[in-house]
Order: structure tokens, then sequence, then C-alpha cells
């Protein structure tokens, strides 16, 4: 803590307030020496003072202890990196529903496909084609069962598994290497 810092911060604070030592130290109930002894950095506030400086000028107590108001600058490269997070995570999601409408318009089609064909009737004397209808008709159930629960919230736990054993195995094979 840089008492010089918090003092110049108190005054600031006094002064944005366009208020005196005098009327500060009958708020606070001290001397208005103990006041500019603050402001001069040569003494600090006790806690329960401190406590309630932050409550009268409506400031965290973190930025009296810092001697500064929260950076603005901080504030805004915070909400940068906030936005780009969340511009990456709708980004990546938009990706992965992609795939999902993708595999589940390909499951359809299959099934409507396998559909119409046992229906007509066609090919059904021979084995090996109604076994193969059979066979896609199952693969296209399958397929949209699987994209349905993929895009349920089951989906993202099974994702975030799946990154964490890719990255364990990196990691083991990095060590391998070093090794």
């Amino acid at each position: 803590m840089d008492q010089k810092k918090i003092g110049g911060f108190l005054k600031e604070l006094r002064k944005e307030n366009e208020m005196t030592q005098e009327q500060i130290a009958e708020r606070f109930n001290v001397s208005s020496r103990t006041i500019s002894r603050w402001e001069n950095g040569n003494n600090m506030p006790d806690l329960d003072v401190l406590i309630e400086i932050s409550d009268y000028y409506e400031v965290d107590i973190r930025e009296i202890l810092n001697g500064e108001r929260k950076s603005e600058n901080m504030d805004k490269k915070m909400k940068e990196t906030l936005l780009q997070a969340a511009d990456y995570t709708n980004t990546e999601a938009e990706k992965y529903n992609k795939r999902v409408r993708i595999c589940n318009s390909i499951a359809l089609i299959l099934n409507v496909l396998c559909m119409l064909i046992k229906d007509n009737g066609i090919y059904m004397d021979n084995y090996i084609i109604r076994n193969g209808l059979n066979f896609t008709q199952g693969l296209s159930v399958g397929m949209l069962f699987f994209s349905l629960i993929m895009a349920s919230r089951y989906g993202a736990k099974v994702r975030a598994f799946k990154q964490r054993l890719l990255k364990k195995m990196e990691n083991y094979e990095y060590q391998r290497k070093v090794k």
C-alpha cells in the first residue's frame, strides 16, 4: 500500500464532493489535522473509518487501498476480452451445430429413401438389397439419435470429456518424447 497515493486519492474524493477538511473531519468524528495527515500520506484511517469513507464516497474499499479508481481502460480491455471469448464460443458452437444439422439432414434423407424403396417393394425379393436397406435405415435412425444426444446438455459433457482426454494424451505423448 502506498500511503501517499491513498492520501492523494482521499483528497481527490473530498474535492470532488466540494468539501473542506473540517467538514470531512466533522462527518467522521476526527480532527481536521487527522484528515490532513491522511491526505498527506503520513497516517492511515482505521479500518472502521475506511469502511465509512468507502460508503460515504460510494467507492469500493479496494479503490481506496489501491489509491485510484478502477481503470476504465482495464474495464474496456476486460470487456473486449470477454467479447472475444464469447465470439470464439459462438463460432465453435455454430460450427458444431452446422455439423449436427448436416448429420441430421443426411440421416433424414437416407431414412426417407429407405422407406420409399421398401414401400414400393422394389428389390424386396433380393436378400442383399433388403438387408442393405435395413442396415441403412438403422444407421440413419442411429445418426438421428446420436445427433439428438449431442445437441442436448449431455453432448456438452461428452465434448468436454473428449477435450480432457485429448489433452491428457497430448501431455502423455509429449512426456514420452522428452524422456
